[in-house]
């Protein structure tokens, strides 16, 4: 088990989940431009689903190829509410807007996870969760963002399901580890199967 294991990600959020599970990684920041893979495959009629796992493939691809022999994860979230995607606030009024939006509403976070190994993806899983927010007060967002802060702006939702954006939500149907960003569960097993963590 002396294989390398390497999270392809910047993400604090999936760098906790993996570091909590007793994996032993190393982080090494992706290089892509997610707006220009996105654009690349626009009208291609990809659902949110697919365009998780090819944001997470890219990330994934571009790490392996700079780590020879090392399992890297690449992992990617979107946020699709009907066939629209959403995409992290840019500031606190895009997320006031974000969660006018959401409020009252059933929305699907699809977190894609894959595992790469010297430049080919070898294997790809997407987690879907289905989250119901509560009809919210517009009073009650603006004093919500004032307590959170720019925490809102690191999440496609411009909420923290693990922290006070709990409060926002009617009903959840997922894992936990979906809704954070990595389908932990899945991910986990795949390495066992392929020996890089113990099992």
């Amino acid at each position: 088990m002396s294989d390398l294991v390497v999270l392809g990600s910047g993400s604090p959020f999936r760098r906790q989940l993996l570091a909590d599970a007793g994996v032993s990684f190393e982080v090494v920041r992706p290089e892509i431009d997610e707006r220009a893979v996105e654009k690349a495959v626009e009208g291609a009629g990809l659902t949110p689903q697919d365009l998780a796992a090819i944001l997470a493939e890219a990330k994934a691809i571009d790490v392996s190829q700079r780590m020879p022999g090392a399992w890297v994860i690449g992992s990617d979230q979107t946020l699709s509410l009907g066939d629209e995607v959403l995409h992290k606030p840019a500031d606190m009024e895009e997320a006031r807007r974000r969660l006018l939006l959401l409020s009252g509403k059933t929305h699907q976070l699809n977190s894609a996870v894959v595992l790469a190994r010297d430049g080919e993806i070898v294997w790809r899983h997407v987690g879907v969760a289905l989250l119901t927010m509560r009809k919210l007060e517009p009073g009650f967002i603006g004093r919500h963002l004032s307590r959170v802060g720019d925490r809102a702006l690191s999440s496609v939702g411009a909420y923290q399901i693990e922290g006070e954006g709990i409060q926002l939500f009617e009903t959840i149907d997922g894992d936990h580890f979906t809704i954070v960003g990595l389908p932990l569960l899945s991910l986990l097993q795949k390495l066992r199967e392929v020996g890089a963590i113990d099992g």
